[in-house]
């Protein structure tokens, strides 16, 4: 049976009806892709935790005499030019990029939802003040707004978080909004608020379960997206500061080294590749997932 043939039925009726969670996993597990990029995301998430036990060296430890060192038995990945271990370098920078990623985008999250849920719900000048706002952070590139608000609050693990976290916002805030929009007109809204229900049980009770499956095909492609973002702020000096590793400010302490020892920045610039990449496979194959012209179909 065609997709093509699947939504005929479904429109007609037809369909046949399946449990939602397998059709769920069935669509989240069908593609190879996807399922690499929730594998590199589980073993990400497990160095992350395990940092500390998993690590060969301390992170911070430095051995002059071990300076530049390539790949051994010894180290792994070589050794930077302070004589620290690349490897374990590598492991805890993973926990900065965790961290960032979710606190980052757990602060977008929040308060963009919150401000496109209002400025949906209520209408009137209440949207159109909430949405100017959010238009006007829009006009700046999420990259260029979080180095403009991280040179302003200066560098620091903290400061990162809260430039990224404000310059994602205005991407939850227009998407809230307009699936606030399209759900509040609905017969199962215009029932309940007939029905006498408050504003915040509408608003919680039935448009928010209703509007948050395309929020979280979001939340996990900015997760990736915060990680790349650090990891550019680091690199220009900006972001995590030293000596606390960072896949950033790895890549960018090799660059001085490109010709004569280029795995400096190889290793660090490969594992943000990689795990951006997984997040944003993980991010299409929820988005296949969650979308509801599939709902329902075997």
């Amino acid at each position: 049976m065609t997709k093509e043939t699947q939504e005929l039925d479904v429109l007609q009726g037809t369909a046949p009806r399946v449990n939602e969670v397998k059709r769920f996993f069935r669509v989240f597990l069908s593609r190879g892709l996807v399922v690499f990029g929730l594998v590199v995301v589980i073993l990400f998430l497990i160095i992350a935790a395990a940092a500390p036990l998993i690590s060969p060296y301390e992170p911070n430890k430095q051995n002059l005499r071990e300076a530049l060192a390539p790949p051994s038995a010894k180290h792994l990945l070589g050794t930077d030019y302070l004589g620290r271990d690349t490897l374990s370098r590598l492991i805890h920078g993973s926990r900065m990029s965790l961290m960032v990623g979710l606190v980052a985008v757990g602060i977008a999250a929040v308060v963009g939802m919150v401000l496109g849920l209002v400025a949906g719900f209520y209408g009137s000048w209440i949207n159109l003040v909430i949405m100017r706002v959010v238009d006007a952070l829009m006009s700046f590139p999420m990259i260029l707004l979080a180095m403009l608000l991280a040179g302003l609050l200066g560098g620091g693990l903290r400061n990162v978080m809260i430039a990224l976290g404000v310059a994602m916002i205005p991407a939850y805030a227009r998407l809230m909004c307009g699936q606030v929009l399209a759900i509040r007109e609905t017969d199962y809204v215009m029932a309940g608020r007939a029905m006498g229900s408050s504003n915040m049980r509408l608003m919680f009770r039935h448009i928010v379960p209703n509007a948050f499956p395309p929020l979280i095909v979001l939340i996990t492609m900015q997760i990736g997206s915060a990680i790349l973002a650090e990891a550019g702020l680091s690199y220009l000096g900006i972001g995590i500061t030293p000596p606390t590793p960072s896949w950033g400010a790895m890549v960018n302490d090799g660059f001085p080294y490109l010709l004569t020892n280029p795995l400096l920045s190889f290793f660090p610039g490969v594992a943000i590749m990689i795990v951006v990449f997984a997040f944003n496979m993980v991010g299409d194959g929820l988005r296949d997932a969650l979308d509801p012209r599939l709902r329902g179909m075997l």
